[in-house]
């Protein structure tokens, strides 16, 4: 009778629940994916307001349609319909999975492309290319939509790409931080990297400031204020560019120079004169890998050392990054790494914190090298280099103080995680220019001048808004202008998307096609006296890299290449009476350790048997290469 009340009872809550769940609908969805919603609201508890009104840009398609175009942004969900529907299309190549989730609980999609019928993915040499790192650096995202797209449809048509996916493995993580990147496409706000709050200002409040959309137009625009006080004079470092006749190019002056004072669009929330200078999150996605990572700012206690804006608590304290670090480091098959950004243009690589021939091995450096001509041979970017010297002397005059540029650390860098720990080909390049097409002015600078002339030329000036006046409840009479943040600034308009990320693309492509690849030319068996036997392997490097950079091999991140003689264990029980003896190598565990195959190199093993029984026995030759992959050939011994 008991059991039977303990039943009743049982079924009585599931009937509850079920009735509760039926009550209340479904989960809730996600802000971007409920239509019904106006607001849009992020997690976490911060002092300044967690919700922003929708706004739906044309730039961006929000829901997937019948065919993919690059002529337009796409929503993580519009992505991620893609992955699913091409991994549902192509089961023999395509593999989709969360990798993680972010710091709001969204999924991390990833995809793994590879010939699954021509061995298993972690088999094969393998390149990686991920984006959307960055918040509002969505043109990466679709730079390895646009990747992968090709790379499907080329297989069995193009030949290059047919042996790339038959014989490699490309993983693609399009959106490495979703949370930001829809928070970007569906209101007006923006931030760098996680959406979880953050101290910016360090006054003991978390995003207490984020930007306001004053005029309701859905952008975040800038505010220019004339200066007329004394106070405002003496802050007073704008002052209008005298190349541009109509006057709506600022032009940044020491402070007390200047006409203007430029802010970006919103108030003072918090009141402390300062605007706009906590929002939401804040945290550097990018500055959080564990290799020269440095404190967060306020983190260097004797005011003598270096600290690192944007570097969190500690290395990996994010998941988004986290996300991306323990992947890797379980996946040491790959040597080629692009985790894009935008915008400067620049093929940009390590070292971030020294100059390359000061640190990196002069193989390396040498490849690298190589890597930079043959990026700039597809995009035709200004620069390609390391981030230490070329990024930050690209233009040899700070435009404010007028001083030499010099190197500059830059620290917790994904690139230097990829090369000094992670002993790979790694960059973090970084797509689109602001619109300077073309050095308008002859003075050898590409700059805000040139990308307005060019908006006004071939964009139809959609990119710039005229100065309109505004009165604004803390400064009075203001004009909110400039160009858009998102889709000129930051990213191109739509209709340049697929000219940049194809170029791109085409690079990540060309990278990929470098990697190294063993191959077990050629393996004999040999007969000798008194039932031995010499079994021979050959093999080569066909690939056009090094199965391991001379750095991954200090770092010990790559194995040197070996080869086993797989026999039947049993055969081999009993030591010296057992009926299979492997008499060469000598050493106990019969490895044959043969150092690192460099491109082109052609090598050979040898192995001895002795057989104590009669007739034949079948044996399994394997080579193994961290990342020039694994072969393996079954093998006769014996009459």
């Amino acid at each position: 009778m008991k059991q039977f009340c303990t039943l009743l009872i049982c079924l009585i809550t599931l009937v509850n629940v079920s009735a509760q769940r039926s009550y209340y609908g479904t989960e809730e969805k996600w802000p971007e994916q409920d239509t019904t919603r106006k607001f849009y609201t992020v997690k976490g508890e911060r002092h300044g307001i967690s919700y922003f009104k929708k706004h739906y840009f044309k730039d961006v398609q929000y829901l997937p349609g019948a065919t993919l175009t690059f002529d337009t942004y796409h929503t993580p969900d519009v992505m991620y319909s893609w992955y699913r529907k091409w991994a549902e299309q192509y089961p023999n190549l395509v593999e989709v999975y969360e990798v993680a989730k972010s710091y709001e609980g969204r999924p991390i999609l990833q995809m793994t492309l590879t010939n699954k019928k021509t061995g298993k993915h972690t088999d094969k040499p393998a390149a990686y290319f991920e984006g959307g790192r960055h918040s509002g650096e969505v043109t990466s995202s679709e730079a390895v939509l646009w990747l992968t797209k090709h790379l499907l449809d080329n297989y069995g048509k193009d030949p290059a790409i047919t042996k790339l996916i038959d014989t490699k493995s490309v993983y693609l993580r399009p959106e490495n931080n979703p949370d930001g990147a829809n928070m970007y496409l569906f209101t007006a706000q923006r931030n760098r990297s996680t959406l979880r709050p953050r101290d910016d200002d360090r006054d003991g409040l978390f995003d207490e400031d984020s930007e306001d959309d004053l005029d309701g137009d859905g952008v975040i625009y800038q505010i220019r204020k004339k200066a007329t006080t004394k106070e405002e004079l003496e802050k007073a470092d704008y002052v209008i560019d005298p190349k541009d006749k109509a006057g709506r190019l600022m032009k940044r002056v020491q402070a007390g120079q200047g006409d203007y004072i430029v802010y970006t669009e919103g108030i003072d929330n918090d009141g402390d004169g300062k605007y706009n200078e906590d929002g939401i999150g804040g945290l550097d996605n990018h500055r959080n890998y564990p290799e020269n990572w440095r404190p967060d700012q306020g983190g260097d206690f004797t005011g003598r050392g270096y600290s690192q804006g944007g570097a969190s608590d500690y290395p990996l304290s994010e998941p988004e990054t986290r996300a991306t670090y323990v992947w890797l480091m379980g996946h040491p098959n790959i040597t080629v790494v692009n985790s894009m950004d935008t915008r400067v243009p620049m093929h940009l690589r390590p070292p971030s914190t020294s100059a390359s021939a000061e640190s990196m091995f002069p193989p390396d450096l040498a490849i690298y090298k190589h890597m930079d001509s043959l990026g700039l041979s597809f995009t035709g970017y200004p620069w390609a280099g390391d981030v230490y010297d070329t990024y930050n002397t690209r233009n040899k005059v700070d435009r404010l103080t007028g001083d030499p540029s010099k190197p500059t650390p830059l620290f917790g860098h994904g690139p230097d995680f990829g090369y000094f720990q992670y002993g790979a080909v790694w960059y973090g390049d970084e797509l689109w220019n602001g619109g300077a097409m073309k050095d308008y002015d002859g003075d050898g600078d590409y700059d805000e001048y040139d990308g307005l002339m060019w908006d006004d030329e071939a964009n139809g000036k959609r990119g710039f808004k005229l100065w309109t006046k505004f009165t604004h409840p803390q400064l009075g009479s203001v004009e909110i202008g400039g160009f858009h943040p998102k889709f000129f600034a930051q990213n191109g308009p739509a209709w340049q998307l697929e000219n940049w990320i194809s170029k791109q693309s085409k690079f990540n492509l060309a990278m990929a096609k470098e990697l190294p690849q063993i191959e077990l030319t050629d393996v004999t068996v040999k007969p000798l006296a008194d039932n031995e036997y010499e079994v021979k392997a050959t093999w080569t490097n066909s690939g056009k890299l090094p199965v391991a950079l001379e750095q991954a091999k200090r770092v010990k991140m790559v194995q040197e290449d070996r080869l086993t003689l797989d026999i039947d264990k049993t055969l081999l029980k009993g030591n010296k009476d057992a009926k299979v003896i492997i008499t060469q190598p000598t050493l106990f565990d019969k490895t044959i350790y043969s150092g690192y195959t460099n491109v082109g190199d052609k090598k050979e093993a040898t192995f001895r048997v002795k057989l104590n029984q009669p007739g034949s026995i079948k044996a399994k030759v394997k080579l193994l290469s961290t990342r020039g992959g694994y072969k393996e050939k079954e093998i006769t011994i014996g009459k």
